[in-house]
This record gives structure tokens, C-alpha cells and sequence, in this order.
């Protein structure tokens, strides 16, 4: 399976506006700055973000996104399937059983056990675990720079 720019750029927005995002919204033109994303393409994916309610839209001056739950309460899985989709490297490994060739597949039991394993470690990584990888990672850089 491969996570698409969508996926890995959702990560990132969300991982910024735990960030960033404490005491109220985040512009997407502040997070395209901080990332070095497009603002465009950025547009997209928190678009996906919102209807699956993981971030909200708030209008005006100090307007922008920002989480719509805390961040120990959103997974790396709501995150991808919000952006990506399914995260099955083929249909029938989500519908268990449900393909009619499934008994018979020699390689049914593969994709199945690659998607738990893929859901095994997606659903138990929180938005509050990159956050705080984020932060810490950003004390190693400013010491490299010294």
C-alpha cells in the first residue's frame, strides 16, 4: 500500500493545527507557509478534513481551522481514511469473506493480514503522539543549527 501526497499532507496539517492550533484557528496560509505546501493543494485535503469532521471552518479576522475534538482523541487512521480512503491494498481484505473468490484465493489471507497489521498500528498512533514527536524533533533541529 502507498500513502498518497493527500495522506501524508493531511497528517501534516493536523499535526499543525495540534501545534499550533491551542488557543484558537489556524489559517491554511500560515500552515503552507510552515510546511512549504501549496496553499492550493492544501485547500483540498482540508476540505476532505472537514467533511469528515476531524477539523472546522471558522470565518472572519481571526478565522481559519481548528480541531474539532483534542488530539489524543484522533488517530493516524482517521487522518488517512479521511484522505485516502480505504486503507485495504484490496477490496476484499475489508469485506472479509464478501468476495466470492475469497474461500477459494490462495492469497486472500495476505491481504487481509496486511490490512490488520496496517490498521493494528494506524489506529492506536493519536494526533497527541505527532504533536509532541513534532515538537521534540523541532528542539533537535535548533540544536543542529547551533
Amino acid at each position: 500500500m502507498k500513502i498518497s501526497t493527500k495522506g501524508r499532507y493531511g497528517l501534516r496539517i493536523m499535526t499543525d493545527l495540534a501545534v499550533n492550533g491551542k488557543d484558537g484557528c489556524v489559517s491554511l496560509k500560515d500552515i503552507a507557509e510552515r510546511e512549504h505546501l501549496s496553499e492550493k493543494y492544501l485547500e483540498q485535503i482540508i476540505g476532505k478534513l472537514t467533511k469528515a469532521e476531524l477539523v472546522e471552518s471558522v470565518r472572519g479576522a481571526k478565522g481559519g481551522y481548528h480541531l474539532t475534538r483534542p488530539a489524543d482523541k484522533i488517530t493516524v487512521e482517521d487522518i488517512l481514511k479521511a484522505t485516502e480512503g480505504s486503507l485495504a491494498p484490496v477490496a476484499c481484505a475489508e469485506d472479509e469473506g464478501k468476495c466470492q473468490n475469497y474461500c477459494d484465493c490462495v492469497t486472500s489471507f495476505i491481504w487481509t493480514e496486511i490490512y490488520k497489521a496496517t490498521i493494528s498500528v494506524v489506529s492506536r498512533i493519536t494526533l497527541k503522539d505527532l504533536a509532541e514527536r513534532s515538537q521534540s524533533i523541532d528542539k533537535i533541529e535548533l540544536e543542529c543549527l547551533k
